[in-house]
């Protein structure tokens, strides 16, 4: 279970490139009026291209609950690029939470699959009936401009597909604008075998 610990902040979103990538006018009284609007088409497109892509857009923090590994050496994490694990937590099945020395492990990056490894023989043991939590920072970069420039134009092409289509509801198979799927195409991972 994969949890988002802090939002995507909205100073962080590309507003006016938004708004330039539509031609909204401009000097027509209160220009802000649609910015609520606009970020939740942003919101929704970056969701959209990092739920494809697998790719954290802008930096933020997650945690992951495993109640088992898959592997006792080396557990794959859903997201990438991560910055840094930040914690490893223990919980019994009590609810009790202990944290793992940060010794143990170690971040193997990965531009497709960065893994939790362990330095000595294998992961901390998870208590039966219990989880281990996995607290990380993720994401390409805290701003906008630190955001890999084609799938900053995916994100605005998918935002603006919302935008134009926004009252039709015939739309309801969550279809992708071609140029989109081209642009976010390089940053899928293939997900072909077991982790090692």
């Amino acid at each position: 279970m994969l949890i988002e610990e802090t939002p995507v902040p909205d100073a962080a979103l590309p507003v006016e490139a938004f708004k330039a990538h539509l031609r909204l006018g401009s000097g027509f009284g209160q220009g802000d009026v649609q910015d609520p609007v606009l970020m939740s088409f942003l919101r929704a497109a970056i969701a959209a291209v990092e739920a494809r892509t697998g790719k954290v857009l802008l930096e933020r923090s997650f945690q992951q609950t495993v109640p088992v590994w898959r592997n006792p050496c080396a557990h794959q994490l859903p997201v990438a690029p991560i910055g840094a694990v930040t914690k490893v937590e223990l919980i019994d099945r009590e609810g009790t939470r202990s944290d793992v020395e940060a010794t143990s492990y170690w971040l193997e990056r990965d531009g497709h699959g960065p893994k939790l490894r362990s330095t000595g023989g294998a992961l901390p043991r998870i208590p039966q009936a219990g989880a281990v939590v996995v607290h990380f920072d993720a994401g390409f970069a805290v701003n906008w401009e630190g955001v890999p420039g084609d799938l900053r134009q995916a994100v605005l092409m998918l935002a603006s597909h919302y935008y134009e289509y926004r009252h039709d509801t015939g739309l309801s198979d969550g279809c992708m604008p071609f140029g989109v799927t081209s642009l976010i195409e390089r940053h899928k991972s293939m997900r072909l075998g077991a982790v090692r």
